[in-house]
């Protein structure tokens, strides 16, 4: 090979490289977006990437959480697609709450192929919590009540009409002999304003997610009369009955995760998804799980976008059922 084809081939190679490490190196700022006000599932979601993060050395700045409320996810997924759809470094939290309002045409304009979906961080469950101080002790106690009079309970949550947490109750309603359509429903913005309204003895229950409830189950101010898990959830979670046990059919798992723009480029995306994988293997990514009760559920990249569009295809089917989506 002459000289001169052997330095040309040399220029190539080195420029590949030094465009490659260009691809593999961090976001100079990175942020995530919390699609509700603080104190709720998407918060959580947000913290935990963010602590994990900057323990893992994965980042040496540290990560900037925002929040922006609105249509449980809906503003902050219009405004990521049509004026930040680039961003390389910042995600949005998105919950199986997102993919439901998805899959019932929530997000106004846009839809499930809209976004990049990037990783998973675990997974939480539904739950029907009561204060500690309330007279039903047990999921049948709360269901009875509402057979009688469907006036008598007022259910709060973090998500309107036709979310999975209105959707969680109106399915345990239905077992129960009960319409839903005549539950008493109040709708919150995030998982942090019914358990205020609880507390303050405002509403009688709450329809929300597990780890939304940790906090609080550590003071004893609050009782979960029903966990939506197949079975029996470990560690101090043990002591919290399913629905199945206390015979009402109802698993409601609740992926939560993060997306990106639709115009984040290939290089930065795989960096993301290379990340999360390295990351989720971590001890301090684990012990942040837990800490946060989601339990593991591990899915990057093709994986989790395949899995994301099944279950807004199937969320889909079951808000037929009830009449809120054609």
């Amino acid at each position: 090979m002459n000289k001169s084809l052997l330095c040309t081939l040399s220029a190539v190679s080195l420029l590949c490289s030094s465009f490659s490490g260009i691809a593999a190196e961090v976001p100079s700022r990175t942020e995530c977006i919390a699609p509700a006000k603080p104190g709720g599932g998407f918060d959580l979601t947000c913290k935990l990437i963010q602590v994990s993060l900057q323990e893992t050395g994965a980042i040496t700045k540290p990560m900037r959480v925002t929040y922006m409320p609105g249509g449980v996810g809906a503003v902050a997924y219009n405004a990521i697609v049509a004026q930040r759809p680039a961003e390389a470094g910042t995600l949005v939290a998105f919950s199986g709450g997102s993919l439901l309002n998805l899959s019932q045409g929530k997000f106004g304009r846009y839809g499930v192929d809209d976004v990049r979906w990037l990783a998973s961080v675990g997974t939480d469950y539904g739950m029907i919590a009561v204060r500690a101080d309330s007279p039903w002790k047990s999921l049948k106690d709360l269901m009875t009540a509402m057979e009688k009079d469907p006036t008598n309970v007022v259910f709060g949550a973090g998500a309107s009409i036709g979310s999975q947490d209105w959707m969680k109750t109106a399915l345990l309603a239905k077992q129960a002999g009960v319409d839903p359509h005549k539950m008493r429903y109040v709708a919150f913005e995030g998982g942090g304003e019914p358990v205020t309204a609880l507390l303050g003895n405002h509403i009688q229950a709450v329809s929300g997610d597990l780890s939304e409830m940790v906090p609080y189950l550590k003071g004893n101010k609050l009782r979960v009369l029903a966990v939506f898990s197949d079975k029996r959830l470990p560690g101090e979670l043990a002591g919290v009955p399913t629905a199945k046990e206390q015979g009402y059919d109802l698993v409601w798992p609740i992926i939560r995760g993060f997306y990106v723009g639709p115009k984040v480029s290939d290089e930065a995306y795989n960096w993301w998804v290379k990340e999360f994988e390295k990351l989720q293997q971590t001890a301090e990514f684990q012990q942040q799980r837990d800490l946060r009760g989601l339990f593991e559920f591990n899915m990057t990249g093709a994986a989790l976008d395949s899995y994301v569009k099944k279950q807004v295809a199937g969320y889909h089917e079951k808000a037929k059922a009830f009449g809120l989506a054609k």
